[in-house]
């Protein structure tokens, strides 16, 4: 697991310094000043602490489309980026302030659009309908974001009722709803097909527009790509010493049994409850996503495989490798970023989303598979 921390930090370093490259050229250019101004009046609500168009919010954005788009190797850049501007207008360096907590908890609630891994997985194992997750996963996703977003709005004392606030949150809903619902009327080959494209789309505008903006307002492209590149490749080996001891607390748990005995505990309690025990048999994959990506798909794949891919219990762990995120691992690696030591109520705060998107898993499995 020190192994696995390691290659994962230095893995970091080349997509890290591309996308932070990119983000210098568009900061220089403007793009990322037209992408703040947008959704200025929502930041400005939840984000309170940010400065009218600083750069934290273009790197915000940037970071939950590619979250909502599935696009890992960008979103995690992104983020780090966006935890660096986060920190230069924190007054406090080793605590979290509390735009970064809301940051951070929001990115624990994984809200994804297209779960194109989960799906090539099924695929792979043989599913005779591997975009059936689709939808469920979509109700999860939303029962996790709303459940973080106001455990840390009352934590933070702010108004989710404000009609701003509401009008950006029932667009950005109605956008990912129309979007799930197309998805989920094509067929597996039309949906990975025009994923694919669509993303592809998505990745290229943002490239052209930030180099075009540059430019246009004579920005030494070449140069600012360089200056930002470098930041990629400093703040990947900062990262190290957070990831590898997160990385091996997470081996230890896994490997010592304790997450059996949690199981076990689970189902005789639900058991003395008379409450369905079906879906405990893919529990674990559950318990291992707040802490290890990789961990809850290595499970997801074992449980499918033993029980079937498309029987509920495979169902149900295909539904539990999403609908959460790897918490632990998300806070290690954002924190550690920027020396932040004293967390505050951020652990609590992705957890809480963890569990509420569990709960709307298991609701959304049983409607559509029990």
């Amino acid at each position: 697991m020190a192994k696995t921390g390691f290659t994962i930090s230095i893995g970091l370093t080349g997509v890290m310094t591309l996308w932070l490259g990119l983000m210098k050229i568009g900061e220089r250019g403007g793009m990322i000043s037209i992408l703040s101004r947008l959704v200025g009046p929502f930041f400005s609500r939840l984000f309170p602490e940010i400065p009218r168009n600083h750069p934290a919010s273009g790197a915000i954005i940037m970071n939950f489309s590619a979250n909502i788009l599935g696009l890992d190797n960008a979103a995690t850049p992104l983020g780090l980026k966006a935890m660096k501007e986060l920190q230069e207008i924190n007054p406090n360096k080793e605590t979290a302030s509390n735009a970064q907590i809301m940051f951070l908890v929001l990115n624990a609630s994984g809200l994804t659009l297209i779960p194109i891994s989960i799906i090539a997985d099924r695929v792979t194992m043989g599913s005779a309908n591997p975009t059936s997750i689709f939808i469920p996963l979509m109700i999860a996703h939303c029962f996790a974001t709303l459940a973080g977003l106001i455990y840390v709005s009352i934590k933070q004392r702010i108004n989710l009722l404000d009609p701003v606030v509401l009008a950006y949150l029932a667009g950005i809903v109605g956008i990912i709803g129309l979007g799930a619902w197309h998805f989920s009327t094509l067929s597996q080959e039309d949906l990975q097909r025009q994923s694919l494209l669509f993303t592809s789309i998505i990745i290229l505008s943002v490239i052209i527009s930030f180099i075009g903006m540059g430019l246009y307002k004579r920005v030494a492209i070449f140069e600012t790509f360089v200056e930002g590149a470098k930041e990629g490749f400093e703040t990947s080996i900062k990262v190290i010493p957070f990831l590898v001891g997160i990385l091996v607390a997470i081996g230890v748990f896994r490997e010592s049994g304790s997450l059996t005995y949690l199981t076990d505990g689970f189902r005789i309690t639900l058991s003395a409850l008379n409450i369905n025990t079906d879906f405990v048999d893919a529990l674990p994959v559950a318990f291992l996503k707040p802490m290890s990506g990789q961990g809850a798909r290595g499970m997801m794949v074992e449980i499918s495989k033993v029980y079937g891919v498309d029987s509920f219990v495979g169902n149900m762990a295909s539904i539990f490798r999403g609908c959460a995120e790897t918490t632990f691992y998300i806070l290690a690696l954002y924190f550690g970023s920027v020396n932040i030591r004293k967390t505050r109520y951020a652990v609590t705060g992705g957890l809480i989303a963890d569990l509420f998107g569990v709960i709307g898993g298991i609701i959304a499995g049983y409607l559509f598979f029990h």
